[in-house]
């Protein structure tokens, strides 16, 4: 009898392109993180371990993916993505972009020459979040700001960032060897090669169709939902969970689209952050700051939208700002017909997703497929706000988001949505309530302060006391108030100019 027994998939066949070349490795397990079978399978040291958790930059790679045909290129953390999700990639780590003759690349020549490395743990990082830089620019020169921006996954604690901002802005005025230069076209015929039709039998399961999706997840509604392993990977990390079998939604072409409609846009669950908000900030330009600042570049480029608002977390700063927006949620499932089988769906305002402390109202066979963005009406003021220890990089302790419209001095409609204060990401309807028909006066906000200040009763953790987020939320909202009057000098957005420091 026990002869007969199937016995149980432990793992599968991972295959990626490495130097241009093909690499396969056999029975990697699900759960298993990238940033471990670089290391342990493939002995590829440069590429380090430091925090665990996507926090410090020093294991990231640049992964090289084929989209709509074309070959993109971005980094990402390796210690928290699961390495079956980069099956049929391209992987690129600090030891893969100089030439086999030992010249280096121009991302690793300006380091050298702006002296950009001290005790070396976070240069591979560095280097490499530089090179997917390099590669999306064309090699050419990159304004400090634009290197600040995209270095911000990319933690450093002994140079002070100048000398590597320094390397960030000259790597374009160095010449490019012939033997570190990317060849496109190889790399994108080696990558249709690589492809494969998924299996529907493994472990790790990534189908490449909504049904296929659905159809995968009514068989096992007890795998583990990925988009982006951002969150995953910690619990990978640093809760040491397991896990048997894993659903990976990123590759689902339907979901993979930002659709625009004449009253709203329709993220699909699949659309990376860094899409997601360049969508937003194409609607809202006043956005951009505060996409910038919602997780450094590599996490950005992981995550998905899908993923951040199916996760619920509290402290997640997408879902305040999308509950001010009025977002909402599409769920689908698959539905058991008499001719087989049929895609079902049913929408629900975000704030009603959530039950409690990472708990929703999906069922366990339902997947977050859209999110639905109402389009900027002509009269709306909206501001978003992020208060954390970190400037770039870091987990908010408080988030809050206000969106106002006015008539002849009165405001009409309002939306606002905070993060950090409650069990789940919240709406404040108490605060809406008390500025809703009310003329948009200092009294009016001070009194609606007092409100926003009494919904909520957060609690004290290692981010912020209870009785700071209290203050801040009560203090943000003045801050709104005082923005609409014209005073600027209050956020950092005005400070241009100013130079990073050691």
């Amino acid at each position: 009898m026990l002869a007969c027994m199937k016995p149980q998939k432990s793992g599968q066949t991972l295959r990626f392109l490495r130097r241009g070349e093909a690499v396969a490795l056999d029975n990697v397990a699900p759960d298993r993180t990238l940033l471990d079978v670089l290391r342990e399978d493939l002995h590829l040291s440069a590429t380090k371990e430091g925090c665990g958790e996507g926090d410090c930059g020093a294991c990231t790679v640049v992964l090289g993916e084929l989209v709509n045909g074309q070959l993109q290129h971005k980094a990402i953390n390796s210690c928290i993505r699961l390495a079956h999700s980069v099956d049929g990639m391209a992987v690129y780590t600090a030891e893969d972009i100089a030439a086999p003759t030992g010249e280096l690349h121009p991302v690793q020549e300006a380091m050298v020459q702006c002296h950009g490395s001290q005790c070396g743990i976070c240069t591979p990082g560095f280097v490499i979040s530089q090179f997917g830089m390099y590669q999306n620019h064309g090699g050419r020169p990159v304004g400090r700001e634009q290197a600040q921006a995209d270095l911000s996954g990319n933690l450093c604690r002994c140079t002070g960032y100048r000398p590597i901002l320094d390397a960030a802005a000259q790597m374009g005025e160095l010449p490019l060897p012939a033997g570190c230069a990317v060849d496109t076209a190889a790399t994108v015929a080696a990558l249709k090669a690589l492809k494969k039709k998924p299996a529907a039998d493994t472990p790790y399961q990534r189908p490449t169709t909504l049904p296929a999706l659905l159809q995968a997840r009514a068989a096992s509604p007890k795998a583990q939902v990925v988009a982006g392993c951002t969150d995953v990977g910690l619990w990978v990390t640093k809760q040491h969970k397991r896990f048997a079998q894993v659903l990976d939604v990123t590759a689902a072409r339907e979901l993979q689209r930002v659709e625009s409609y004449q009253h709203h846009i329709a993220i699909g669950a699949a659309v990376s952050l860094t899409d997601a908000f360049a969508a937003l900030v194409k609607e809202r330009p006043q956005l951009l700051t505060f996409s910038r600042r919602f997780a450094g570049l590599p996490v950005r480029n992981s995550g998905t939208l899908g993923g951040n608002v199916a996760n619920g977390s509290p402290i997640g700063d997408a879902m305040p700002l999308l509950i001010a927006l009025g977002a909402s949620v599409v769920l689908m499932r698959w539905k058991k017909t008499a001719a087989g089988g049929e895609m079902a769906h049913r929408e629900l305002r975000l704030e009603d997703l959530y039950t409690g402390y990472r708990t929703n109202a999906m069922r366990p066979d339902e997947l977050v497929a859209w999110i639905k963005v109402p389009r900027p009406t002509a009269n709306e003021t909206l501001a978003v706000y992020k208060i954390s220890k970190r400037f770039d990089d870091d987990i908010s302790a408080v988030c809050l988001a206000v969106r106002l419209e006015f008539s002849e001095g009165v405001v009409q409609a309002a939306s606002i949505g905070a993060g950090g204060v409650a069990a789940t990401p919240a709406r404040a309807r108490r605060t809406e309530a008390a500025l809703r028909g009310q003329p948009w006066t200092e009294d009016t906000v001070m009194a609606a302060m007092d409100t926003l200040r009494s919904e909520f009763q957060p609690i004290s953790d290692m981010r912020a006391s209870a009785a700071y987020r209290v203050s801040v939320l009560g203090n943000l909202l003045r801050r709104f108030w005082l923005e609409s009057q014209g005073i600027q000098g209050i956020n950092l957005e005005s400070l241009k100019g100013l130079e990073v420091t050691a």
